[in-house]
C-alpha cells in the first residue's frame, strides 16, 4: 500500500509554522514527512531557508511520524558531520529516519567560497562521501584521501540500524548509477518519473522508491495558479541550470517571463481535490511506494485540511 507524506519546505515556510503543518498533517493522515537541506531559497518570494538538522529534531520529537531528508555531502557538509547528524538522529528515534544523498546544487554549496565542481566531480565526490558515512555508521575508524578528506574519524554515538541512504535522481542515468549504493530513490514527479524509477530498479536498486511531487490547491484555480506562479517559476529550469545558478536573485531573474503555463508542466495545478488525487494515483500506480506532497504556497493548513480524504 502506498505510504502518503507531507513534505516540509524550508525554503518557503518559517520553521516554527512548518512544526505546526507537520502535527497538523499526522492528525490530518499523513503518514510519513521529508524536507531538503537547503542553504538559500530558490527565490527572494519565498523568503525563508531554516537549517534543516534542528528542525528535524523538533519534529521527530513533536511527531511519531518517520521523517527524510534531501542533502548534499561533500563541499557545505563534511561527510563524518552528515554521518555524526544521520547517526544521532537514528539512535534517538529508531527507525524514523532516512537520508537521501545527492550532489547538490550552487546555490547553497558556493557558500563556502570554494569552487563549484562539474557535475562529474560532484558525482566522484557523493560517492567517496556515501563511502566514508556507511564506515562511519558501521562503526570504524575512518580515515579518507581523495576528493574529501577523513582523519581518524570514529563515531561513538551510534544507532542500533544504520538508517536508509537513499539516492536523489532526476534522470535516468543518475537512477541507474544510484542502484549502485543506494538503500533506496527519491524523485520528483512529472511525465519522466515512472522512467526514472524504472531504471533505479532495472539496473538493480533495492528499497523503496520515492516521490515527491509538487502541487498547488486553492479554492478556485485562478488562486491556485496565483499560488504556482509566483512560488515556484524560479523551478523550472532542469540541469544544469538548476545546478548552477547560485543565487536566489539570480533564479528570480532569469524567470522573469516564465508562464502560469510553463510552471503547470512542473507543479500540477487545480482547485479540484478529486484530480490531484487521480494524478496521485497514477503514480502510485507507476510503482511509487512513498508519495510526498508538497503544496508549493505558503500557507499550509488549508492544503492539509482539504487533502485529509486523499491520504487516508
Amino acid at each position: 500500500m502506498t505510504v502518503y507524506g507531507i513534505h516540509a519546505s524550508h525554503e518557503q515556510v518559517h520553521p516554527s509554522a512548518l512544526l505546526d503543518a507537520v502535527t497538523m498533517a499526522e492528525s490530518a493522515g499523513f503518514a510519513a514527512a521529508m524536507c531538503s537541506d537547503h542553504f538559500s531559497p530558490w527565490s527572494a518570494r519565498q523568503g525563508q531557508s531554516a537549517f534543516a538538522w534542528s528542525w528535524l529534531g523538533a519534529a521527530l520529537e513533536r511527531t511519531s511520524l518517520p521523517f527524510g531528508v534531501v542533502n548534499a555531502p561533500g563541499q557545505r557538509y563534511h561527510p563524518a558531520i552528515i554521518a555524526q547528524a544521520v547517526g544521532t538522529l537514528a539512535a534517538m528515534y529508531p527507525g524514523r529516519f532516512w537520508a537521501a544523498l545527492g550532489t547538490g546544487e550552487a546555490s547553497n554549496e558556493h557558500i563556502t567560497g570554494e569552487p563549484w565542481p562539474r557535475k562529474s566531480v560532484r558525482a566522484a565526490r557523493l560517492r567517496e562521501c556515501v563511502g566514508v558515512i556507511r564506515a562511519l555508521l558501521a562503526g570504524e575508524e575512518v580515515s579518507h584521501d581523495g576528493l574529501v578528506n577523513v582523519d581518524r574519524a570514529r563515531l561513538w554515538t551510534l544507532p542500533e540500524q544504520p538508517p536508509a541512504l537513499v539516492g536523489a535522481a532526476v534522470s535516468e542515468e543518475t537512477a541507474r548509477w544510484c542502484a549502485e549504493w543506494a538503500d533506496g530513490l527519491i524523485t520528483v514527479s512529472g511525465p519522466q518519473a515512472a522512467a526514472v524509477g524504472r531504471a533505479y530498479r532495472e539496473a538493480g536498486g533495492r528499497g523503496p522508491l520515492r516521490l515527491q511531487v509538487h502541487l498547488s490547491w486553492a479554492p478556485t484555480e485562478q488562486e491556485a495558479r496565483r499560488i504556482a506562479h509566483e512560488q515556484w517559476r524560479s523551478n523550472v529550469f532542469a540541469p544544469p541550470v538548476c545546478w548552477d545558478l547560485d543565487t536566489a536573485e539570480l533564479f528570480d531573474a532569469v524567470s522573469a517571463d516564465v508562464s502560469p503555463a510553463r510552471v503547470a508542466e512542473v507543479v500540477h495545478v487545480s482547485a479540484d481535490v478529486h484530480q490531484h488525487a487521480a494524478w496521485l494515483n497514477g503514480y502510485a500506480e507507476q510503482g511509487f511506494d512513498e508519495i510526498y506532497l508538497h503544496h508549493v504556497g505558503q500557507e499550509q493548513r488549508p492544503f492539509v485540511e482539504a487533502f485529509t480524504e486523499v491520504v487516508k
